[in-house]
């Protein structure tokens, strides 16, 4: 779901003028308008019901080919994600499907909520337990600039269950990503991720993205004008909500089989609107 595709259009012409002059110009600064974003959202899953995650919001990624990090789970469509008592849970299990020794679940709003800035809110009480690594993150939906990391990632929130309370804000682009060490990122300490609920949020708008824990600011990264390779973020992105099981990252130490099965509880996803300005 695109949130204006009146309004997404000329930006996006707009950024396909910027990379077509991108070789012959002088990179042109991006103005940070300040823009504002609607109270009420415009896409969102309150979890105000019982049974499988809404279907007219959620799909699912599934497999266990270690996606990328070489994550020991399983991905399902079934079992590892329920909602009751108002909330979703994802549940990483210690249980065998197919070549894997672990199961969890991994939703995605590709095709069901796909977005063009904005403003995007999840309040969620992580899992504990060495070898877990809940992310809530977002993908590109199009694929416009080629594969990953080309197209982009943002993750509103990571982490890793060794280092525990240690939440992770990072982006990747072409020029800025881990694998070549240019990646931007914060680190926040946050107290209680275990016990109590934490909102996390991204305000996402043409010049900046912004992150935010509880209201306070822990992340930033700007359109520094210079095109897709720095900035791929004018284009369509989903959301994304799952517990993976060890990988190159989450299970640097080792897993601990006795946590599980272990719980991403999510209290709502909201997505806001942003306001366009002159």
């Amino acid at each position: 779901m695109k949130l204006i595709p009146s309004l997404c259009l000329p930006l996006l012409l707009a950024g396909h003028a910027c990379l077509a002059n991108s070789d012959t110009t002088a990179p042109k600064p991006i103005v940070d308008k300040h823009w504002t974003f609607e109270k009420t959202p415009v896409w969102s899953d309150e979890f105000n019901y019982k049974g499988l995650p809404d279907s007219t919001k959620w799909g699912y990624d599934i497999g266990g080919r270690g996606w990328g990090n070489n994550e020991l789970q399983y991905y399902t469509n079934q079992g590892n994600a329920i909602v009751e008592n108002g909330m979703l849970r994802i549940i990483a299990k210690k249980e065998t499907k197919e070549n894997r020794e672990y199961t969890s679940a991994r939703l995605v709003s590709k095709g069901k909520g796909d977005f063009l800035y904005g403003r995007f809110e999840i309040r969620a009480k992580l899992p504990a337990g060495r070898g877990t690594w809940p992310a809530i993150w977002m993908l590109p939906t199009d694929w416009a600039y080629g594969g990953w990391p080309n197209s982009g990632e943002i993750d509103i929130m990571e982490h890793v269950g060794y280092d525990p309370g240690n939440v992770h804000v990072s982006t990747h682009t072409k020029a800025y990503y881990f694998k070549i060490n240019t990646q931007k990122t914060s680190i926040t300490k946050v107290d209680s991720i275990y016990t109590a609920f934490h909102t996390y949020r991204l305000d996402w708008t043409p010049a900046t993205l912004r992150a935010y824990i509880d209201d306070q600011q822990v992340f930033e990264m700007r359109n520094e004008g210079t095109g897709f390779t720095v900035w791929p973020f004018d284009k369509r992105f989903h959301l994304l909500l799952n517990i993976a099981v060890g990988g190159d990252w989450g299970g640097q130490k080792g897993i601990d089989d006795s946590i599980f099965p272990t719980t991403m509880l999510v209290d709502y996803v909201r997505v806001y609107r942003m306001i366009e300005q002159p």
